[in-house]
């Protein structure tokens, strides 16, 4: 017998299947990330239409099968339409949906990246801040709940805490003065650069997006997690290219 469940969660991959189902990727709080089919799910009455599109929000009442879960309904919570309205704020969320489909897995608890989707697609709304901003504070934060930030607190060397700093990229951390012929790829680090990356490392994911930055700032907490993001992440995103094409254009 198939056990019926529901699982909160979000949309974050959606693929035609045949001539009128999708296979739909969902991040959920109480089994991680989880791949369903939606039968019927693109004909044009079927109550499942809205519901399996990306940046849908809500509880997702699903049947486990063998291979597979299987959507039968759906109670949508916000389906993020302001979003999906904004070719620019939809680029950077399509970014953070392929993120957290990178680090999602199966029945490891979500709850950590969902909220920062959700918070995250929050802040794309608001037009005080800036889409550059909420996106290196995304992957920051979600490099963070995987284990993959850099060292901001200490020397990566001594463990001294307080001192004149470098940043060394190959070691991915800082680096004080004494310390710093044992290691290579430094670059100088702003101490308020210092400060936003310990900030978004440890605060909650409400209080991530309540600051802003200089543009020396912004440009060298850029540089920096690009690198970072190399040495870690074996991956591509389709959304990277529009991003850059949007920015480009500006």
């Amino acid at each position: 017998m198939m056990d019926k469940i529901t699982v909160t969660g979000m949309v974050i991959n959606a693929t035609p299947v045949g001539d009128f189902d999708k296979r739909i990727v969902l991040l959920t709080k109480e089994r991680g990330k989880i791949a369903a089919f939606a039968k019927g799910a693109r004909r044009p009455k079927s109550t499942l239409m809205a519901g399996t599109r990306p940046f849908t929000f809500g509880e997702f009442e699903v049947y486990e099968g063998r291979t597979s879960y299987n959507i039968m309904s759906v109670n949508a919570k916000n389906y993020f339409d302001d979003l999906s309205r904004d070719v620019e704020g939809a680029c950077y969320g399509f970014y953070f949906l392929e993120l957290a489909d990178y680090y999602g897995r199966e029945n490891v608890d979500g709850r950590e990246t969902l909220n920062l989707l959700y918070q995250s697609f929050r802040a794309l709304l608001k037009p005080n801040l800036k889409n550059i901003l909420i996106r290196r504070i995304f992957e920051l934060k979600i490099m963070t709940i995987n284990g993959e930030y850099p060292e901001m607190y200490k020397c990566i060397g001594c463990g001294k805490d307080k001192d004149k700093f470098y940043y060394s990229v190959q070691s991915a951390g800082l680096v004080c003065e004494k310390c710093m012929d044992k290691r290579g790829g430094l670059r100088d680090i702003n101490v308020s650069t210092i400060y936003t990356f310990q900030y978004v490392i440890s605060s909650g994911i409400e209080k991530l997006y309540t600051f802003d930055v200089s543009d020396e700032v912004m440009k060298e907490f850029s540089d920096i997690m690009n690198k970072h993001m190399k040495m870690y992440i074996d991956g591509e995103f389709k959304s990277l290219e529009l991003i850059d094409g949007i920015s480009w254009l500006k």
